[in-house]
């Protein structure tokens, strides 16, 4: 008697368990759910609406020379990198300062290109995030971070606020695990994610402008310094 009490005791604790954990579950709001990679960028409407509302990156950001000299025998130069806010060019969103051996320097970004499946206008559109700067005289795995990989990049903070912070997480760290997998790029309506990097000799009294088109082409421009 005592031990059929017992288990009917603990049926009734296992019983309360699941009816509240399933309350719990059902009153998050939709946003709290537990999603996907996959469900993010096939199911999410408020992601493409964002993606779709990417223009014309056109200039992304800049560098320049600070100083260049050569220290035991090592010619060095110190840049100012300079990263600007999608909607004003004369805003910066970051700034840092870096000093390499030698004068040609490589700017190392991973682009993503979308397709008409990820763009409601059927017009490309691309987004990036900045790696690493290195010269000549390194090897690119010793570069200088600008930006982690995963986390959310400053120029678009305000691209995917439509989305909560845990979908926001969710597509910043693993948009890049896709790069190599085809079937996954086509299924999700992505050109292609890759890597770019863009190098030039640098000199003073130059500022070399990166733009970058809807189409994910990269590249500098130089302009004198005014």
């Amino acid at each position: 008697m005592a031990a059929g009490t017992k288990k009917i005791g603990i049926l009734g604790f296992l019983v309360v368990v699941v009816i509240f954990g399933g309350m719990a579950y059902l009153s998050r709001g939709p946003y709290e759910a537990v999603v996907t990679i996959h469900e993010l960028l096939t199911e999410n409407k408020n992601l493409k609406q964002a993606i779709t509302n990417l223009t014309d990156e056109s200039q992304i950001g800049y560098a320049k020379v600070i100083k260049q000299e050569t220290i035991d025998g090592k010619p060095l130069t110190t840049i100012k990198f300079v990263e600007t806010a999608r909607d004003d060019k004369t805003k910066k969103i970051l700034e840092k300062e870096y000093t390499v051996e030698g004068d040609i320097v490589h700017f190392d970004a991973l682009i993503v290109k979308f397709g008409d499946k990820m763009v409601t206008d059927g017009k490309a559109r691309a987004l990036y995030i900045w790696r690493r700067v290195y010269s000549e005289k390194m090897a690119p795995g010793q570069g200088f971070v600008i930006e982690e990989p995963g986390a959310e990049p400053q120029r678009y903070k305000d691209l995917l606020k439509a989305l909560p912070i845990e979908h926001r997480r969710m597509f910043w760290s693993n948009i890049w695990d896709l790069a190599n997998d085809k079937d996954k790029l086509a299924e999700y309506g992505i050109d292609a994610i890759y890597g770019s990097a863009v190098y030039s000799k640098l000199e003073p009294e130059l500022i070399y402008v990166f733009k970058l088109t809807t189409a994910g082409n990269f590249y500098p421009e130089s302009v004198p310094d005014i």
